[in-house]
């Protein structure tokens, strides 16, 4: 194992996934050990349950630590026991502090899902989408304490499609992540240092975490504006609203062209091709909803459950 990179793998949800296996395969780099958040209660019975990143670890043998804090002594000792060249980050979800960046030879990588500085921070996929950007992409960054602050070393980009969920999105981003930080760490291997593109002051933005109270869709909104929620929110926290009575869950939805002469929330028309309602600008038709317990359905199912509803047709 001598020369080769010795790499800490910090990482917890399933799109830290690819970018473990980048490390995990990376010609010339061993992966000493992989730091994930604690097992937490999940499901409906809410048992505990690892992380995807500590599955992913064990399934080959690797040492996995879960410490509560990395700014206790006890954490930051155990690093430096490991003696990495090199921590690498993945929505790990634990502040790091300058105490624990500086342990490693290399300091640390972080792979973010967006071009930064735009959309810093916690949500960056689902809040691209929200704004309507026309493209995103992930970076690899040198990380500093601040939130998202350090300098640029490579940078993957991609548009954004019309159709494109949160799901589609997270999965093509945790791809290029793992593709980005496979250049890197081929570079890092052969003793090569990145250049660094410090980050400009001007485009920063905030990707706030996501509030599950967001999803409730508001018809004042602009028809586009409650189409790209739709989207961002697919698959969590799912866009919601309530329609005769009955809170829905809904999965697909597109603006329509033209003006409704009623308030924002009337139901328009109901078809076998959407439920179409009126929106501070334009018209929402919505094609894919869930009831509670439900499974999500093409609107032409849900009306054979909801027949009078078709009156509004």
């Amino acid at each position: 194992m001598s020369g080769r990179l010795r790499v800490v793998f910090a990482g917890t949800p399933e799109f830290a996934v690819p970018c473990f296996e980048a490390c995990r395969t990376a010609a010339g780099v061993e992966v000493v050990a992989v730091l994930t958040q604690p097992d937490r209660p999940a499901g409906r019975g809410r048992h505990m349950a690892a992380s995807p990143i500590k599955q992913a670890a064990l399934a080959f043998g690797l040492v996995v630590e879960q410490p509560e804090s990395l700014k206790s002594s006890a954490a930051q000792q155990r690093l430096r026991e490991l003696a990495p060249d090199l921590l690498v980050v993945v929505a790990y979800g634990l502040i790091l502090p300058r105490a624990v960046l500086v342990i490693p030879r290399l300091g640390g990588w972080n792979v973010h899902a967006s071009l930064l500085p735009r959309w810093r921070g916690a949500a960056p996929i689902q809040r691209t989408l929200l704004a309507g950007d026309a493209e995103t992409g992930v970076c690899l960054m040198q990380m500093e304490p601040g939130l998202d602050t350090g300098p640029v070393l490579l940078a993957r980009r991609t548009p954004i499609h019309v159709d494109d969920t949160g799901g589609h999105l997270h999965d093509r981003l945790a791809a290029l992540g793992a593709d980005v930080l496979s250049e890197g760490l081929a570079h890092a291997a052969r003793g090569e240092t990145l250049a660094t593109h410090p980050q400009p002051d001007v485009g920063v933005t905030y990707a706030h975490k996501l509030d599950k109270a967001e999803a409730a869709l508001d018809f004042g909104e602009p028809a586009a504006a409650l189409a790209r929620k739709v989207r961002a929110f697919d698959p969590w926290p799912v866009a919601e609203t309530v329609l005769a009575g009955v809170r829905l869950r809904v999965w697909a939805a597109a603006a329509l062209p033209g003006h409704a002469d009623a308030a924002p929330g009337t139901l328009l028309g109901a078809g076998r091709d959407g439920l179409d309602l009126a929106t501070g600008d334009g018209i929402l038709r919505i094609t894919t909803l869930q009831r509670a317990g439900g499974r999500p359905l093409p609107v032409a199912d849900f009306l054979n459950a909801r027949p009078e509803l078709r009156t509004c047709a």
